[in-house]
């Protein structure tokens, strides 16, 4: 991963830590429960971007190089767990 993109993407995990940190408030304070709740989807939501962010990386590094390559197993191997991923993901 290149410096910019990582340096994004810290950015982004440091933003969802104090969003956490707000809905822990929230959670304490007794608020509205539907607040919480739409605060805790936009966390899901900015998780999920970053959870894209990584996935674009991995595929147009890791993957293309196992693919690129001339190993057929470490191949499998790549797919296999790109295949998990998503498996687990749908389980969600």
């Amino acid at each position: 991963m290149d410096a910019k993109k990582k340096a994004d993407l810290l950015l982004r995990l440091k933003s969802i830590a104090g969003h956490i940190k707000g809905v822990e408030k929230m959670v304490a304070d007794d608020a509205y429960c539907i607040d919480i709740i739409s605060q805790v989807q936009a966390i899901q939501a900015a998780l999920n971007k970053v959870n894209g962010q990584i996935l674009d990386d991995h595929l147009h590094s890791c993957v293309i190089t196992a693919i690129r390559g001339d190993d057929a197993t470490e191949r499998e191997r790549m797919l296999g767990e790109l295949a998990s991923v998503f498996e687990k993901s749908a389980k969600l």
